[in-house]
């Protein structure tokens, strides 16, 4: 498993829309992004921290139904 880098909620955002995401809303401090795939709509929930920790962006990627490696390529 690669090693995460510590990232903003901005830039996680941004590499989220690289791979396809939309942002549906935003309330207060988090986003909520939306995918439409063949198996159904995934979404995410982001907060706009300045870092995000690691195991909260593990959580978001999971919710994402994205590997680590392909948020990485797209930072």
């Amino acid at each position: 498993m690669p090693k995460l880098k510590r990232v903003s909620g901005r830039e996680a955002v941004r590499a989220l829309e690289k791979l396809g995401f939309y942002q549906v809303r935003q309330r207060g401090s988090h986003v909520t992004l939306k995918k439409e795939t063949k198996e159904g709509p995934v979404g995410c929930v982001v907060p706009l921290h300045k870092e995000l920790a690691v195991g909260t962006l593990r959580g978001i990627l999971r919710q994402a139904q994205v590997t680590p490696e392909e948020f990485m390529s797209q930072l």
